[in-house]
């Protein structure tokens, strides 16, 4: 089996000797197809450098990313875009949902985005809020859910689109402990059932 997602010598610098920082230095591994990997690090260990820029967040200073055996540090234009749109769901620690939006809207938005049709969009949201538990806050905007609702709701986002891999960086960072394994128990659900591949990187 071929590795789905495959880094090779990464780094990331920044600033200059004798200052220079080394987020990432030199950092290889690969996850196959359906793993769920969890790389965990203190504080300041370089694990959000690594998955943005997996992502294209930032650029590299040096090594490759590929998906599928497609060096995706050299995209450009459409190309780029849809990798970052539909071959890779980003979910975030402090979950990065858009204020005027309701929850519906937001995990919607990857789709309207990417011209998805109405009618599928809609079989997409009503299958993934139904696992994730959010059908009664899908009409809430963010400021009137709790933590863990928004969570599962930017989860949904993520996961719209059906992507290659899902990168969770400090999913339950922000939550208490109850709603920290509720999101566990769900992504592990998704993992087991339909084989989704995610990488997580964690301090716990």
């Amino acid at each position: 089996m071929e590795p789905i997602l495959e880094i090779a010598a990464l780094k990331k610098y920044y600033g200059k000797e004798p200052n220079l920082t080394r987020a990432l230095d030199g950092i290889s591994f690969q996850v196959m197809p359906g793993e769920f990997l969890g790389i965990m690090g203190s504080s300041g260990s370089g694990k959000s450098t690594l998955l943005n820029c997996i992502a294209t967040v930032i650029a590299p200073t040096g090594g490759a990313v590929a998906l599928h055996d497609k060096c995706i540090t050299t995209l450009h234009g459409k190309a780029l875009a849809d990798y970052r749109g539909k071959e890779i769901g980003y979910l975030f620690q402090n979950f990065e949902l858009i204020d005027n939006l309701t929850g519906r809207e937001n995990i919607l938005l990857p789709l309207a985005l990417h011209g998805v049709s109405e009618g599928e969009s809609r079989e997409r949201l009503t299958k993934l809020a139904d696992y994730l538990e959010v059908t009664d806050v899908l009409d809430k905007f963010p400021a009137q859910m709790s933590g863990g609702q928004k969570q599962r709701i930017a989860a949904a986002r993520a996961l719209i689109l059906d992507p290659e891999i899902v990168l969770a960086d400090e999913p339950t960072g922000a939550l208490d402990s109850k709603n920290a394994r509720t999101l566990m128990e769900k992504l592990s659900g998704l993992n087991a059932d339909a084989g989704t591949t995610i990488l997580m990187v964690t301090h716990d």
